[in-house]
């Protein structure tokens, strides 16, 4: 049965939402981490410090901000428990953010970081963070998340405040896929 020219467009279409939805979903991550490192733009972060101690810059004060965003498709409730502290650069600090699952089902969750302003990214130590791992929430369970860091000394005068945002994305389906691989 030969195919007409409405189902070959309707295949070609198919075809290409399908390679668009993996190329946004399996190629363009990893490019764009790539490209943030190569640049040092973008306000990413780097994974767990495990440097010296440093001292501690008395003298200097540096707001530190938090924000707190869901992904479109994450129903959570996710927020900082303080939206800025005062650190001084070279001292340790622990703050909470509050996740709560609200749906009916078991669900895993990924917190991507940035910094802004983007030069400030490579200062900002994190020793201790709930988005070095997943986050897995049963249904309606809520809980306090971690995050302990350090503003290195070295970071520039210029910068007084730093904001770090975190969102929240649902990676439920892609944690049971890679589950379900392993087996």
């Amino acid at each position: 049965m030969p195919i007409n020219a409405t189902q070959k467009i309707t295949l070609k279409l198919v075809v290409a939402a399908i390679g668009m939805f993996v190329f946004a979903v399996f190629v363009m991550p990893p490019l764009y981490d790539v490209f943030c490192e190569l640049t040092g733009i973008g306000g990413k972060t780097k994974g767990q410090y495990e440097g010296a101690a440093v001292a501690v810059d008395a003298e200097r004060e540096i707001k530190i901000q938090f924000v707190a965003t869901n992904n479109g498709a994450m129903p959570w409730e996710f927020s900082p428990l303080d939206y800025q502290v005062r650190v001084h650069p070279g001292e340790k600090t622990a703050v909470e953010f509050y996740a709560k699952n609200p749906t009916s089902r078991d669900m895993v969750a990924q917190a991507v970081p940035n910094i802004t302003p983007n030069n400030a990214a490579e200062f900002f130590h994190k020793t201790e963070c709930f988005c070095f791992n997943k986050q897995e929430l049963k249904a309606g369970e809520e809980t306090n998340m971690g995050l302990v860091f350090i503003v290195d000394p070295e970071l520039p005068a210029s910068v007084t405040t730093i904001t770090l945002s975190y969102t929240l994305f649902d990676v439920t389906e892609a944690t049971e896929s890679a589950v379900a691989t392993t087996n």
